[in-house]
């Protein structure tokens, strides 16, 4: 697609309210709905394309007040400029928020058809599940149902009181019986005495690797649960960055970075970001839990062919099957994340008015 000839002529901007299943809890908050913003653009010959980010409250400084206001006043900044020049504008202001300027970027790379999205080859990629037992009955039942269904991967969160949380894995291994691997992750809430205390007591039996166990800007912290750690740890909220890549790689213990395109802004930027921690020796795991399907459709499109462990782009099995947008939506199944050969997204226009709490449009 030529940028010179083609430039924005509309965005819309919309800010949903999609109902879960289940709660979904994080150690920072309890998530009964997912509310992502979602950005449709259409350039002056009419082609389309959509992004979609969530802002997780408690996740970082960003808000979702913030984001929306942010993406619409880029979007007044963009509107009938040309590709090339969007991007440019979205990027110099990318540091006031890096979620909304990911889904207005992520619409563009779609619009512009994108090698790695234009790829219509089916997608079949194994998928992580969380997990939300506590007590022991309730474990046993639920990893029952978990590996019936094929999930081989699953999440347990931990981070608030590291005796119950050791009490609790070990419950999980008992039963698991190595019928699935274990990633467990504290979502940054254990200080470095109650992480190195965690590490200290965890049985490595099962498990694939311990997320992000200390604040994100605490690097001593990590490094020394990561030090004691009989299990790789993987850095998730500080990897922002090849910089935060390479010092990443510096660091005894860690062996993974998670990676999620609403910190990276565009598709190819992640890709480059991927490779180059490959050739640092890190591993790295890719995916959302927070995305709607537009994004879980995007990081998986991406993880093809460059990622081999399980997916964490699962948001999408979280809400609710009414409340899902697309008028063909994403399978499930055998614990693979499916879409067909030549599977296209299209979003159900009825859904997405019912589910949306907000809506502007900007036109040239």
């Amino acid at each position: 697609m030529n940028d010179k000839d083609n430039t924005i002529s509309k965005i819309s901007i919309y800010r949903l309210d999609v109902p879960l299943i289940k709660p979904y809890k994080l150690s920072y908050n309890t998530f009964h709905s997912f509310e992502p913003l979602l950005i449709h653009i259409v350039d002056n010959n009419g082609n389309e394309g959509w992004g979609e980010q969530h802002i997780s409250p408690g996740s970082s400084n960003e808000t979702r007040e913030g984001g929306w206001t942010f993406a619409r006043i880029l979007s007044k900044l963009i509107v009938n400029k040309t590709f090339n020049e969007a991007k440019e504008i979205i990027s110099t202001h990318s540091n006031v928020s890096i979620v909304a300027s990911s889904a207005l970027y992520s619409a563009i790379d779609m619009l512009t058809d994108h090698s790695i999205l234009t790829n219509k080859d089916p997608i079949k990629l194994k998928l992580l599940t969380a997990f939300n037992a506590e007590e022991e009955i309730e474990i046993k039942d639920e990893l029952d149902k978990l590996t019936e269904q094929g999930f081989t991967t699953i999440k347990i969160k931990v981070g608030k009181n590291v005796s119950l949380d050791l009490k609790k894995i070990n419950n999980i291994q008992n039963h698991l019986n190595g019928r699935a691997k274990l990633r467990i992750d504290a979502n940054r809430a254990y200080t470095k005495v109650e992480g190195c205390e965690f590490v200290a007591g965890l049985k490595p039996n099962f498990i694939e690797l311990f997320e992000q166990p200390c604040h994100a800007d605490d690097w001593d912290a990590n490094a020394a649960v990561a030090k004691m750690s009989s299990v790789p740890i993987m850095l998730d909220e500080p990897i922002c960055s090849k910089e935060d890549i390479k010092r990443a790689s510096h660091i005894e213990g860690v062996g993974l970075c998670k990676l999620k395109l609403k910190r990276f802004m565009s598709i190819s930027r992640l890709e480059e970001t991927i490779n180059y921690a490959h050739s640092l020796g890190l591993k790295i795991v890719i995916g959302d839990g927070l995305g709607s399907e537009i994004n879980c459709w995007m990081e998986a499109k991406i993880a093809s062919g460059l990622i081999e462990n399980a997916g964490e782009y699962n948001g999408f099995l979280k809400i609710k099957p009414e409340a899902r947008i697309l008028s063909d939506p994403i399978k499930f199944q055998d614990g693979f994340f499916i879409t067909p050969n030549n599977w296209k997204l299209e979003i159900d226009r009825d859904k997405l008015e019912k589910y949306s709490i907000n809506n502007e449009v900007i036109y040239k």
